[in-house]
């Protein structure tokens, strides 16, 4: 479904990249009045491209006055599916070609390629094999300008959180899980931590997130990392 307007777009894409927030937020986020961002929000909900909430349904809940509490908005998957929609079904086209034509195995070395292209951005001036891990903080830039509204949340003084809000290969991921799998071997491999991946927008969850083990000495071999 096309978004209504530009401006409503804006607030779709805020949401997209930000995560779940409250009309205040994006009003303060967008320069708009609150009563602004409502209208278009009602919009967006109206067309089942957003959805409101008590709290978070994901990530940190955002601050909050005195008084009643103020519903949190996100993207649905139809939602994110209107703000990035021909790529997915551009990558899924080539998939089931390189499947169909080359194999499984085809497959499998395209989607190791493409994970280890994501974070190229991260490793600039570093080469394809960095002697340095790259930070969490590092790799979340990284994926945010490929697309994946990525932010890193701690948990406690032990392990971050990876959020990724926005894939622009769902559809593709859900059809072949293997770019999953080499994605998340791929962070495990940059960040010389070990990635254990909780959730996915290909599997029908609000949001991919994997938690990134505290920083060792140690730097995984691909055979660990695949482990």
């Amino acid at each position: 479904m096309k978004i209504q307007s530009e401006a409503t777009e804006r607030v779709a894409r805020t949401l997209l990249e930000v995560g779940p927030s409250t009309a205040a937020d994006l009003a303060d986020t967008l320069g708009m009045t609150s009563a602004g961002v409502r209208r278009h929000l009602t919009s967006l909900i109206d067309d089942g491209l957003v959805v409101a909430h008590d709290k978070a349904p994901y990530g940190p809940t955002p601050k909050r006055g005195r008084g009643r509490p103020s519903a949190v908005f996100s993207l649905t998957d139809a939602g994110r599916a209107a703000c990035d929609q021909a790529y997915d079904d551009l990558a899924l086209a080539a998939l089931r070609f390189i499947s169909d034509t080359y194999g499984e195995q085809a497959v499998h070395a395209f989607a190791e390629d493409r994970a280890r292209r994501l974070t190229l951005v991260g490793q600039a001036g570093v080469g394809p094999e960095p002697t340095a891990a790259l930070s969490p903080a590092e790799l979340a830039a990284a994926l945010s300008q490929a697309g994946y509204a990525a932010q890193v949340e701690p948990l406690g003084d032990v392990a971050v959180q990876l959020c990724q809000h926005h894939c622009p290969v769902v559809d593709a991921a859900r059809e072949f899980p293997v770019l999953c799998e080499a994605e998340t071997a791929e962070l495990a491999r940059v960040l010389g931590r070990h990635v254990t991946r909780l959730a996915t927008l290909a599997h029908g969850d609000a949001v991919c997130t994997a938690v990134v083990a505290p920083e060792t000495s140690h730097r995984p071999t691909d055979r660990e990392v695949l482990a």
